[in-house]
């Protein structure tokens, strides 16, 4: 069953105009979740607001939002006073320039979420929208209300729909130097390269689902499955290997490593001299 959208509005581009709604493009509702008991009753553990101070619990009609004025008071902010703030790009997608598809770095996707049409009347204008960018190799970028804050958003063309990723505030990413520092000058050896490069060939595969799979998540899985029948608690896992010391010659280290990558598949390939099978003489 598709997943209902969470947010309907309108995408703008000029004054063409379609009903458009939002669905999260990632789901969580497979991921194993836990819930914390009391051991010795078996019941469910509940958290609850309490004042810090005095420790009484706290009625939810007595939560208020506060933004810290010093260490001991608050600015309060009423519902009211937040609704107030509230900008028109809380329900329109107004999209305000396109930028080159490949100029915008990974880094700032954040969330992705799929953008539809919600009224079969704005369908035309939502796929001349969507193939626009499709031909031109440009991606929207416009603003939108979530949770409360704009923030910025990219469009961009899909398989048959439009993707939009909520990207991430421009003072959330790092100055790759501060981390990276000054460009590092140092010469390599041409065969160095050509020896990694050897071995990304040979560890060359088509991208599929079972790279993203979660091996935790299914053991977890098997566990609980193992309980359920009455299985004795899972036994931990040894510890892990100690770290490999330090390569002496990291030439010496490729080169080994090309020729098990190299052993490695001729082994993996069929034995052509075994698998053929000498031909049987018709009986007379």
């Amino acid at each position: 069953m598709a997943p209902r959208p969470f947010w309907k509005g309108y995408l703008k581009l000029s004054l063409v105009t379609c009903p458009v709604a939002m669905t999260p493009a990632t789901s969580e509702t497979e991921k194993i979740r836990f819930h914390t008991l009391n051991r010795p009753t078996g019941n469910r553990v509940v958290s609850r607001y309490v004042d810090a101070e005095s420790g009484r619990p706290v009625d939810e009609d007595e939560l208020v939002k506060g933004y810290p004025r010093d260490e001991k008071s608050f600015v309060l902010l009423e519902d009211e006073e937040l609704e107030a703030v509230k900008l028109e790009s809380a329900r329109t997608i107004d999209i305000e320039s396109f930028a080159p598809a490949d100029s915008v770095d990974w880094i700032w996707y954040e969330a992705p979420y799929y953008l539809t049409p919600d009224d079969p009347v704005g369908e035309e204008a939502y796929c001349v929208i969507r193939d626009a960018m499709r031909a031109t190799g440009m991606v929207g970028v416009s603003r939108l209300v979530l949770n409360r804050r704009e923030r910025a958003v990219l469009l961009k063309a899909r398989d048959k729909g439009i993707e939009l990723w909520a990207l991430r505030f421009g003072d959330e990413v790092r100055d790759p130097s501060e981390v990276f520092g000054p460009e590092r000058e140092k010469k390599l050896d041409p065969g160095l390269l050509k020896l990694v490069s050897r071995l990304i060939e040979e560890r060359k595969k088509p991208w599929s689902l079972d790279m993203v799979r979660d091996p935790v998540q299914e053991r977890l899985i098997d566990i609980i499955k193992e309980k359920k029948k009455g299985a004795p608690r899972a036994k931990a896992k040894a510890e892990p290997a100690p770290a490999p010391s330090n390569v002496i010659s990291i030439m010496d280290a490729l080169r080994r490593s090309v020729a098990a990558e190299g052993r490695a598949s001729d082994s993996a390939k069929p034995n052509d001299a075994k698998s053929k099978k000498p031909p049987t003489r018709p009986k007379r």
